[in-house]
């Protein structure tokens, strides 16, 4: 735990008691705050009485005597309208931060050197995440790895020298970091979401910014330049003299870091040298795996890790849980869980890794179905449509040969059963369902345990490997 002493003394109220909620309140208590607890779920306020934190009603107490007001990212910051919380916060002058901002208040205070990288981008920061936290460890140093992913970032060690703290970062945990300052930034893309929370794309990308924006001084600012938003960002931010590493996998640069093949480039001052190879790295596989590759990369080198050091730890990657995650083969049929693959563009980035697709789509549909991935049927050699999107994907894919499946169990059977008799050389039952899960699953997550538990129920299925949760 990092205990919070930048609160010592002060009263603090604290809104979300989730997992970073209730971790927030043990690490102010233990720097000497008071806290006052509260939530809208009556357990949540019960867990945190039995805890010893004092919960309260926010809306029926005084304000006065509040320093802050710790906000879970779950609720409105701005859009669609500010959160009740927020509004009385406002009101009473007191400011409105999250766990992360604490995190970076001590840092500031007891381990200002303490290395930092903060990941962010609509798509691909939990993989990069967990691979520069991977590399870190690989390279004998000490990864402390949270934020967004998972763990609380208060609930982890405190920072100090020879300590790396790797933290996945929300926009909605951005908007709660004012003071946001890490050793290395990394903003892979920018891409539509969460408008209802930001209201427009713009407003977006701009809390996006904010990330690599607080780097300070000889830190660097990797921005993967692919997109117009980020594009824009990284001029910015070069012309303000920030140290700016510009990162594409879909064209050479001359002053970044750039795919070759399956190299990653570094280019500068006219010169050109490889940084590390991804190839046949199955956890990789694929160009927006390149892009977290290269990111990760650029940041473990900053931070000191050898060259041999980051390809060696490139090549022990296991992958994310659910997020192209190799299951196993069964003869030359290879078995992929994406089951984090929640809406077309996640489900583009699988679709393009493979050549010879079973794929296993549909669930709780979202706006535009798939209607953007039709550049990519051509690899579909034949889907299997389940959940309350099934229909409307066949009508969709038209032509592609498909089935109305309708379950996971029955789905990967008949996959199994098609690409095993298909000739093909390497086949590849795919799910990747472009869809949420809550018509049959409580996450994506369930969904995902549920196709491997499936796969490898069916028999003479060699594993691949395990992939990190």
């Amino acid at each position: 735990m990092i205990p919070v002493t930048s609160f010592a003394g002060k009263t603090v109220a604290v809104f979300g008691l989730g997992g970073s909620g209730l971790a927030s309140c043990h690490a102010l208590k233990a720097g000497g705050a008071e806290v006052i607890a509260s939530d809208d779920s009556v357990d949540r306020l019960a867990q945190a009485a039995q805890a010893g934190f004092i919960t309260a009603d926010l809306r029926t107490v005084s304000w006065a005597n509040f320093a802050a007001l710790v906000l879970t990212p779950g609720v409105p910051l701005t859009h669609p309208e500010p959160h009740w919380t927020v509004k009385l916060a406002r009101a009473a002058g007191v400011e409105v931060i999250g766990d992360i901002e604490l995190f970076c208040r001590e840092r500031r205070r007891h381990a200002p050197d303490a290395p930092f990288v903060a990941i962010t981008g609509t798509n691909g920061k939990s993989t990069t995440t967990a691979l520069i936290a991977h590399l870190v460890r690989e390279a004998g140093l000490d990864a402390q790895m949270g934020g967004n992913i998972g763990t609380a970032i208060l609930s982890l060690e405190p920072p100090a020298m020879g300590r790396v703290h790797v933290i996945e970062m929300s926009s909605y945990q951005i908007d709660l970091t004012p003071s946001l300052d890490p050793t290395v930034g990394i903003l892979l893309n920018v891409t539509e979401d969460h408008l209802d929370r930001h209201g427009t794309i713009e407003h977006y990308a701009e809390v996006k910014e904010r990330l690599v924006a607080g780097v300070k001084g000889p830190g660097v600012a990797v921005v993967g330049v692919d997109d117009p938003f980020c594009a824009a960002i990284a001029e910015r931010l070069a012309r303000t003299g920030k140290n700016v590493t510009r990162l594409s996998v879909q064209r050479e640069l001359s002053d970044g870091v750039y795919l070759a093949g399956e190299d990653i480039v570094r280019a500068a001052h006219g010169a050109r040298s490889r940084i590390a190879s991804i190839a046949n790295i199955g956890s990789l596989r694929g160009r927006h795996n390149a892009q977290n590759a290269a990111a990760a990369s650029v940041a473990v080198l900053a931070l000191g890790v050898t060259p041999d050091a980051l390809q060696k730890g490139l090549r022990s990657f296991p992958g994310l849980a659910h997020r192209m995650e190799q299951i196993g083969r069964r003869g030359n049929v290879l078995f992929i869980n994406d089951s984090k693959g929640t809406n077309a563009d996640a489900a583009a980035r699988a679709l393009s890794s493979f050549d010879d697709i079973f794929w296993i789509a549909g669930g709780k549909p979202k706006t535009g179905g798939i209607e953007s991935l039709r550049e990519f049927f051509p690899r579909v050699r034949k889907a299997y449509l389940i959940g309350e999107a099934a229909q409307e994907f066949a009508a969709t894919l038209g032509s592609v040969p498909h089935e109305l499946s309708g379950t996971l169990e029955a789905a990967v059977p008949d996959a199994l059963r098609d690409a095993a008799a298909s000739g093909l050389a390497a086949p590849v039952v795919l799910l990747s369902p472009a869809c949420a899960s809550f018509d049959q699953f409580p996450n994506f997550e369930k969904r995902g345990d549920r196709f491997r538990d499936l796969v490898l129920a069916l028999g003479s299925v060699e594993p691949v490997k395990e992939a990190s949760s």
